[in-house]
């Protein structure tokens, strides 16, 4: 209706002010329309002078129409991902299943790596809005279903992060974990899940789930607790290195070529020596089996990567 006041208000100022041509007279209805006025065009005859209050006072009325509907669909918009009511359209992003109080935590350690500093993060909780200001952070309001499963794109996700419920009794907190992991195992087998338990004896089942990596947070504390108590003070230790935020970390990282074929004792001197970095296991891509400490005379192959403690993800060449 805008475009089309424009045209006619063009062509009638065009026939009363003969004078103009129409690109003059087009030129004019956009800087009437608009409110600028600059003044360089005025009409002279008393039908463009019509034309003009015409102009003014639907054109007013048309260009504030338009612009509140586009306010409007922006904010829509908004809203609707802030109630995580939105399809996610990323790839490449971590999925975070459920929300406990250490949800706030795992991102802020996921944000404290550079390797996933700027990676989407999608949340997919039972919550009223979005949990956190992330601009690069994505909610979906629902259960671990299908189609909830299928806003979030987890077909091009790269991990899962499955946390338990605090907000049901601790007996059917682990059965709902474990329920939700076998549906995102089942949809979407290739996807990589790490589960968060409360009791060590449900790992079998979880298992039976076909997650990836289980952590069972009551046996973490206990286990911490105990090495607290036994050798004081090396829990700091720990928790430097499990924690992005300060200090050194572990990291797992490809070896170069070069270092194949070597023993253990010799990449650790040269990973020293060359990068400042302490080699502490090995693990072996096809079987996923982890080494801590292996042999000095172990000989690294190509099918194994590093695990690593430094202050900065390492690029080895």
């Amino acid at each position: 209706m805008l475009l089309a006041l424009i045209f006619v208000a063009t062509m009638a100022f065009s026939y009363f002010e003969e004078e103009l041509g129409f690109f003059d007279a087009f030129w004019w209805s956009i800087v009437t329309v608009t409110t600028v006025g600059y003044g360089d065009i005025s009409p002279a005859t008393l039908g463009g002078r019509f034309v003009g209050i015409a102009l003014m006072m639907l054109g007013i009325g048309f260009l504030g129409v338009l612009t509140a509907t586009i306010a409007s669909v922006l904010i829509e918009n908004k809203l609707m991902e802030n109630k995580g009511m939105k399809r996610v359209r990323v790839k490449g992003h971590f999925v975070i299943c459920g929300w406990n109080f250490r949800g706030r935590d795992i991102i802020t350690e996921l944000r404290a790596d550079d390797k996933t500093r700027d990676v989407p993060i999608v949340v997919i909780a039972e919550l009223t809005e979005k949990p956190l200001d992330d601009s690069n952070l994505h909610f979906l309001r629902g259960e671990v279903q299908p189609r909830v499963l299928e806003m979030a794109n987890l077909k091009d996700a790269q991990t899962v992060i499955q946390l338990s419920d605090d907000q049901l009794d601790a007996r059917v907190r682990d059965a709902r974990t474990i329920l939700d992991t076998l549906t995102i195992k089942t949809l979407y087998p290739d996807v990589y899940v790490c589960v968060e338990l409360i009791e060590s004896m449900n790992i079998e089942h979880c298992r039976r789930a076909k997650a990836d990596e289980i952590i069972v947070v009551g046996e973490l504390s206990a286990n911490l607790l105990v090495q607290a108590a036994l050798d004081h003070g090396i829990t700091h230790m720990i928790t430097e290195l499990v924690s992005n935020r300060y200090g050194s970390e572990l990291y797992k990282v490809e070896p170069p070529s070069s270092l194949a074929g070597l023993t253990f004792f010799e990449v650790m001197c040269k990973l020293k020596k060359n990068n400042g970095i302490l080699c502490v296991a090995v693990e072996n891509k096809g079987t996923h089996k982890l080494i801590a400490n292996p042999d000095a005379d172990y000989r690294l192959s190509a099918e194994d990567e590093l695990v690593v403690i430094a202050t900065n993800r390492p690029e080895l060449d």
